[in-house]
């Protein structure tokens, strides 16, 4: 099932996103959730609902032309959970940028790195990225596989992780590079407002199917800068769940990005980084297209 938040006449509104456009919730039963996290938080008896309700009734679908996607769910209710230097030869191109101060001189991590982004700095697809909040201009792209905590938890297994996982996003982690070096870490150079967008959908686990043959590309202008599939990544879903939860307690709604490839701005010599006027498109195998601009 893919779910969506979309703007319909100044509401927000959760939805089914179908072939023909998309089915408000509230459509097909007036006592289904009203938003994506509260979908989320319902688990399998709410899907359940909903695809019966999909099933039995007669809603029309709103045309794709009456309603604006905004980000699935558009302010988590927690901070944006991140993984750095999850793949290997993004791990070693940014080593070589000379912007990586988080691991003394060690291109490839002995565990994962974690980080978070704010919640304000979620947007949704086609919204825009502003260049300005980078001062210092070295706006950089991030395309990643956002997972989606269903059934929460503290202390969760490998083997168990997936009976965690609701479903699946796509999210650019936008950043502002030389903010990060500055710092000497990551939150502020990523948590800027924009920095997040996110969407087009949340894609239930059951749909996505084998999320590592999952293919994941990155366009700058229609030019391809990333291109990768999710068994690359060096650290693993179940292992990054299991990493987190082991000291924090997963909830019902945590957004976990689970790292970009090879091929970010900082990695070019020269770096290629944003500029007003460009456009970014991240897209994921059977999830979708996310494409932002930056003004």
């Amino acid at each position: 099932m893919r779910l969506v938040t979309v703007k319909v006449d100044e509401q927000h509104i959760a939805a089914v996103d179908t072939i023909s456009g998309v089915i408000p919730l509230a459509e097909l039963a007036s006592d289904l959730p009203k938003t994506i996290l509260e979908v989320v938080k319902g688990g399998t008896p709410v899907l359940d609902r909903i695809k019966s309700a999909l099933e039995n009734g007669t809603a029309k679908p709103v045309p794709h032309d009456r309603y604006v996607l905004k980000a699935p769910i558009p302010r988590p209710a927690k901070n944006i959970f991140c993984v750095g230097k999850n793949y290997v030869e993004h791990a070693r191109e940014f080593q070589n940028s000379g912007f990586d101060q988080s691991s003394g001189g060690q291109d490839l991590p002995d565990l994962p790195i974690v980080f978070t982004k704010a919640p304000t700095s979620v947007i949704g697809p086609d919204a825009d990225v502003i260049a300005a909040n980078d001062a210092d201009g070295t706006l950089d792209y991030e395309g990643e596989l956002g997972l989606v905590i269903g059934l929460g938890g503290r202390g969760i297994s490998k083997a168990a992780a997936y009976d965690h996982v609701f479903g699946y996003t796509v999210i650019n982690d936008i950043t502002a590079r030389q903010a990060q070096n500055a710092h000497k870490q990551w939150f502020l150079g990523k948590s800027a407002d924009t920095f997040c967008p996110m969407g087009p959908a949340i894609v239930t686990a059951d749909e996505v199917g084998d999320v590592n043959s999952l293919r994941l590309t990155t366009t700058v202008n229609g030019e391809l800068r990333q291109d990768a599939i999710v068994a690359d990544l060096i650290f693993d879903i179940p292992t990054i769940i299991e990493t987190i939860s082991r000291a924090i307690t997963l909830e019902p709604g945590d957004i976990i990005a689970t790292g970009t490839p090879v091929g970010v701005a900082v990695g070019f010599k020269p770096p290629k980084y944003l500029k007003p006027g460009d456009e970014v498109t991240v897209e994921i195998s059977r999830i979708g297209a996310l494409s932002n601009r930056v003004v």
